[in-house]
């Protein structure tokens, strides 16, 4: 479900801005990496977040029955008026899913939870082209999910992309099963940008709320050999797997009982490892500890 701070919200605490500095450089530096790395010149996300700060000040901190001014979102952003003026309704990037992508997404999802689709420990089930009667089949899976998109038009951009496979029987077996986008798979820009904000949402709600409202922990060790780190790390991805797995099969279950209805909910993890040379300009953390925050 979407959280949005408003005028509503709980005041800002004391010196927030300032205390704010420091983990806000530290978020932003792999971005700022990642904008050099992909092209991205400074003035191109200065424009970006100019747009933004008065996008976000114009929609998400109107005051309620008061029709939102110029001199207001400048002043809630530090933007000059005449600046504000010009910006006003040019909107915010558009944060539509696209429809390949939704498609791709639901199917598999599907064909990871429904049992019908899955074997005895939870696995996806290597699927005939088509079957008769109510025998699982890859025809039968995409037709669960839409009558929209023909299963062979399926098959052959999922061939293409390398998410499946046909092995010697002819059956159809998935082979990326938590569906990874790789390579020049477009999709996986739009995955940055989902699971990114709804991971900074949930922080940030936290931070600001008088209480966490969600739940966003991890657990870290410090210090630790690289031998170590690679293997906790996949350990950890195993564990990561199983709880995604489950979450998709409940999940799944359970919209089949659903009204539906505008809400949204994401369910994340994320495993992150690095060596010493790889976090040059951050400050290290001294001693090795253990923790989960």
């Amino acid at each position: 479900m979407n959280a949005k701070s408003g005028p509503k919200a709980a005041a800002p605490e004391p010196n927030a801005a300032k205390k704010l500095h420091a983990p806000l450089a530290r978020l932003l530096r792999p971005l700022v990496r990642l904008c050099i790395r992909s092209g991205m010149t400074f003035p191109a996300l200065a424009q970006l977040l100019r747009e933004l700060f008065v996008n976000v000040a114009e929609h998400d901190f109107a005051l309620e029955g008061k029709e939102q001014t110029d001199s207001r979102v400048s002043l809630l952003t530090g933007i000059h008026r005449k600046e504000v003026a010009r910006l006003r309704g040019a909107g915010a990037p558009v944060n539509d899913t696209p429809a390949a992508l939704s498609l791709t997404s639901a199917v598999i999802a599907r064909w990871l939870a429904a049992p019908e689709f899955t074997d005895a420990r939870g696995e996806p089930l290597a699927l005939p082209r088509t079957a008769e009667g109510d025998a699982p089949s890859f025809e039968q899976l995409v037709g669960s999910v839409t009558k929209d998109v023909r299963p062979r038009a399926v098959l052959d951009e999922w061939v293409d992309r390398k998410l499946v496979t046909i092995n010697a029987d002819d059956e159809i077996e998935l082979v990326e099963a938590a569906f990874v986008p790789s390579g020049a798979d477009d999709s996986k820009w739009h995955y940055l940008g989902r699971n990114l904000h709804d991971h900074i949402a949930a922080a940030a709600e936290n931070v600001s709320g008088p209480a966490p409202r969600f739940l966003e922990r991890a657990v870290h060790y410090n210090n630790i050999s690289p031998k170590l780190a690679k293997r906790l790390e996949a350990r950890s991805r195993e564990l990561a797997m199983d709880a995604l797995k489950t979450a998709n099969r409940e999940a799944n279950r359970a919209l089949a009982k659903d009204k539906g209805g505008d809400a949204r909910w994401n369910f994340g993890i994320y495993i992150y490892s690095e060596d010493d040379d790889d976090d040059v300009g951050e400050a290290k953390d001294p001693g090795k500890e253990g923790s989960s925050s």
